[in-house]
Parts: structure tokens; C-alpha cells; sequence
């Protein structure tokens, strides 16, 4: 059987956004920049790639309360592509990284680490339920969900 897993460290290019579907499951979404240094020659060359995570339930939100723009993070998971339609109704292809563990790195960085307390919530026994706090039925922000569902796109 294929395994589609990867591990990637890097710097987050912009700050973590959090939306909420229609059923108030909780879904993150930022950039991530990994760069590597290798000798050509002698010379030091660098080059970075780019990549958009989407980390969904609570990874999600406890990404968004902990992480910001800048913080180098380590992001496991796997390789996702979606197609979608612009406003033009061109066709699109998109390639992500749907994380299943994130958190920050520890190499040049210390950091505290404070435990949630896990919710049910229609029954899920904590994967993906709401945390206390979080917006669900009529208090649920305005905004249009991320995806339009419950599910992952894929």
C-alpha cells in the first residue's frame, strides 16, 4: 500500500487563519515557507519552497491560539490536491499539506506547552469537536467556511 506522509520544518509566511463550517469545525489555514543550504562550487546556495498547511478540528484552532507569522514549526502529514473554479470560472489545481501534527520547533526556540481539555460534541469523543469557547450554531461568525462543508475537500 502507497503512503502519502510528509515532514517539513519551517518558517510560517503568514499568520495562521481560522474559520469555522457550517457545523463549527475548526479549519487553519497558512503558508509555510522550508528553506535548504547546500555548496555549489564552494559557494553556499539557498533555496526555499513554499507550501499552504490546512490543519483541521482542534490541531486547527490550537494552531491558530499558539502560532504566528515568523515561528519556525514542524508540520506532519500528508500531500493533498484539490481542484477548484475562480471567480472567471477558470479551473484550478491546488496542492496542500493537511496537517496531522504541527507544533513549533525547538531548535533555536523554547516554548510552553499548556494542555486542553478535549469536548464532544455530536458525538465525536473529542476529534474535531469545537473547544469551549469556539463559535457554533447562531453565534458562528458570518464568514463563509473555508470549504463549504464538514469535510475535507478531497
Amino acid at each position: 500500500m502507497a503512503d502519502n506522509s510528509v515532514t517539513l520544518v519551517g518558517n510560517i509566511t503568514r499568520d495562521l487563519e481560522l474559520r469555522y463550517t457550517a457545523n463549527g469545525r475548526g479549519v487553519a489555514s497558512f503558508g509555510l515557507a522550508v528553506s535548504r543550504r547546500y555548496q555549489v562550487n564552494g559557494e553556499w546556495q539557498e533555496q526555499t519552497s513554499f507550501f499552504n498547511v490546512v490543519a483541521w478540528g482542534t490541531t486547527g484552532e490550537n494552531a491558530a491560539a499558539s502560532l504566528h507569522k515568523g515561528s519556525r514549526v514542524i508540520v506532519t502529514g500528508r500531500l493533498e490536491q484539490r481542484e477548484y473554479q475562480t471567480r472567471e470560472g477558470e479551473k484550478r489545481t491546488a496542492i496542500e499539506v493537511v496537517a496531522d501534527e504541527l507544533g513549533p520547533s525547538l531548535r533555536w526556540a523554547t516554548a510552553q506547552v499548556e494542555r486542553t481539555t478535549r469536548t464532544t460534541e455530536g458525538g465525536q469523543g473529542g476529534q474535531g469537536g469545537a473547544p469551549s469557547g469556539a463559535p457554533s450554531g447562531a453565534n458562528r461568525p458570518s464568514a463563509e467556511p473555508y470549504y463549504g462543508g464538514d469535510e475535507e475537500p478531497f
